[in-house]
């Protein structure tokens, strides 16, 4: 009993060594790698659905992302390509179509721009269905030759915040009749994503503040 209890005890000597050499290690990360590490993983905002549903009116809809690399998933890509690819499949269930969920799968490509992380969105080919584009679909392959930028959103930098250690960005972006400005903040447990749409002067976007994502 008493060799357990040591053997207890230098485990958790051994933890709370650990804890302060990972916490160094990620301090001294490059700012695209720790970004790298931040975007991937599942994330939703139960947590500010259920404080709205308590306050008596729920305002967001409930949002989930389902965010990993997807470099393996390319074919074809040039063997000095840069950056990295994020498939992330977002799901959406609105307060007033609770039963209905809006599928929207995004294909980003993020590349390091004089030490900042620069987003492009990446439009995914028509011939793809929207069913087939999940992560956990290990057939799903996108050529690389097809790959496009997306015509509508502008490639845009991130700023780092070293103190908070956390990414933001502002990506207004203009078409015919309207426009669609992106702006949102990234930490290592949580996302404050806020997309505007607006056309036609009107305010499509249902909400006004931002979708509060949390790691689970």
């Amino acid at each position: 009993m008493l060799k357990t209890a040591r053997n207890l005890v230098s485990a958790a000597l051994v933890l709370c060594a650990a804890i302060p050499i990972f916490s160094q290690q990620q301090a001294s990360m490059k700012p695209f790698d720790l970004f790298k590490q931040y975007i991937q993983g599942d994330l939703d905002n139960r947590e500010q659905v259920e404080q709205e549903r308590k306050a008596g009116k729920q305002i967001h809809p409930y949002a989930k992302h389902v965010n990993r690399l997807a470099d393996d998933k390319i074919t074809g890509k040039p063997v000095n390509y840069q950056g990295f690819y994020i498939l992330e499949e977002s799901y959406y269930v609105y307060p007033d179509k609770p039963q209905d969920t809006v599928v929207k799968p995004y294909l980003f490509w993020f590349t390091e721009e004089n030490g900042a992380v620069k987003l492009h969105s990446i439009q995914i080919p028509k011939t793809i269905p929207v069913k087939d584009i999940r992560n956990d679909n290990a057939n799903l392959r996108f050529d690389y030759n097809d790959l496009k930028l997306s015509p509508s959103f502008k490639p845009t930098l991130y700023t780092y915040n070293a103190e908070a250690k956390s990414f933001y960005i502002k990506a207004p972006n203009e078409f015919p009749g309207g426009s669609f400005t992106l702006e949102e903040t990234i930490a290592k447990d949580s996302f404050s994503v806020m997309e505007l749409l607006i056309k036609d002067g009107k305010q499509i976007t249902p909400y006004s503040m931002p979708i509060i994502y949390k790691r689970f």
